[in-house]
């Protein structure tokens, strides 16, 4: 473990020992503005033909705080480290390339610093290191999952001139990836703009956007420019709650990308509530032609086309993803928190279907202790029926703690 991660690890220690000990002090910095505490002890195993099994045990912690609102301004500032406390990986800077991939890699990094600005008709404004997460995420997210956050220094603006309607615009000067500072690719400058806008209809809600991608000097063949219209809307049918959402975006070269191309991307999804249980059928879909595959270059990855990451690039002729899902949420004593299990199938092929890539089955167990520490246990399986897909199986053992 180097210097820079054990002092933080200390650091975040003792950090917890004191907010867990007091209420007192919980008070008072809610008073005083919000005190921001944020650590994860995960425990990953990775089981990937043609590679060394993989066992990682890491640490992420954020400390941070954001004022209180004086005149409409807030400033807000946070630290982030990652920990390696044991095991034998490859983290994507390290060189032991004999392992399988756990891209979780030490860091010591300002994680956020913004100010924002909040005045009536929902108007927001946000200058500086910021987390930004777009719908879904599927387009633009923070990958959350992995221990090092991705954030944006960024200029964001949001307004509701309309009361059915609202406009965000966000500038993208640089993304903070979450390879860590050690990484030819952790960082891309940018020159991008994001454009969304969401209106409320009689059935559903809209969500209208435009992305224009430029990473010139660092990832040109990422640069893209994307239109799409999401759709979704929920019904309450006596004790039934189905819900509908359908997505479309065209996907075409811009900037510094010295490609042509014009790509799709369609996604649907049915999803079923009743009492505690939820069942959700989806399809989602990428084209490629051949050369390149639709490409979601800041979305987060890990949540979309199953656990096991094995599509976070797409493949040259694209790929569909069909899958079903089941959750239970329970409350296991009167006052308890809740506790969810998921469990996923998936099964993909090349974007017409013809191809048949492999199948994965995904499963998760969730469990809040307190208001602020939770558990929770994945494991993911790919099998695959293609040669460039490796069979491969994740495991996730995890502790948070919020405040």
């Amino acid at each position: 473990m180097s210097l820079i991660a054990l002092r933080m690890t200390t650091i975040a220690l003792s950090a917890f020992a004191a907010l867990m000990a007091t209420d007192a002090y919980a008070q008072t910095a809610q008073n005083s503005g919000d005190v921001i505490v944020d650590a994860r002890l995960r425990y990953e195993s990775v089981s990937q033909d043609g590679l060394e099994d993989a066992d990682a045990l890491t640490l992420r912690t954020r400390l941070g705080y954001e004022t209180p609102a004086w005149r409409g301004f807030r400033f807000l500032g946070e630290i982030e480290g990652v920990a390696q406390v044991s095991g034998d990986f490859n983290d994507t800077v390290n060189g032991d390339t004999q392992y399988a991939i756990v891209p979780d890699p030490e860091a010591f990094e300002l994680n956020r610093l913004q100010v924002s600005w909040s005045g009536a008709q929902g108007r927001r404004a946000v200058l500086g290191r910021q987390r930004i997460v777009l719908n879904n995420a599927r387009f633009i997210g923070n990958v959350g999952f992995r221990q090092n956050e991705q954030t944006f220094d960024a200029l964001r603006l949001e307004t509701r001139p309309f009361e059915h309607a609202a406009f965000t615009y966000a500038y993208i000067d640089n993304v903070r990836r979450i390879f860590g500072d050690d990484s030819p690719q952790g960082e891309w400058n940018s020159d991008s703009h994001v454009l969304q806008a969401d209106v409320d209809l009689p059935i559903g809600r809209a969500n209208i956007y435009g992305l224009w991608l430029d990473f010139d000097s660092d990832a040109p063949a990422q640069s893209n420019q994307t239109y799409g219209v999401r759709w979704s809307n929920e019904w309450t049918l006596g004790a039934w709650r189905p819900r509908l959402t359908l997505e479309a975006a065209a996907q075409s070269d811009y900037g510094s990308n010295a490609a042509n191309f014009d790509l799709g991307y369609q996604h649907a999804e049915l999803s079923v509530r009743r009492d505690h249980w939820t069942v959700a059928v989806a399809g989602e879909r990428l084209e490629g032609n051949d050369v390149r595959g639709f490409t979601t270059p800041l979305a987060t990855l890990h949540a979309f086309q199953g656990w096991a990451d094995v599509f976070l690039t797409t493949p040259v002729d694209g790929v569909r993803d069909l899958n079903a899902s089941v959750s239970y949420q329970t409350q296991p004593w009167r006052g308890g928190q809740p506790v969810t299990f998921t469990v996923r199938a998936h099964d993909f092929t090349d974007d017409s279907g013809g191809l048949d890539f492999g199948s994965e089955v995904d499963a998760s167990v969730r469990f809040a202790l307190t208001e602020h520490v939770s558990v929770e246990a994945k494991a993911a399986s790919f099998e695959g029926e293609d040669p460039r897909f490796a069979d491969r199986t994740k495991l996730w053992f995890a502790l948070e703690y919020r405040y």
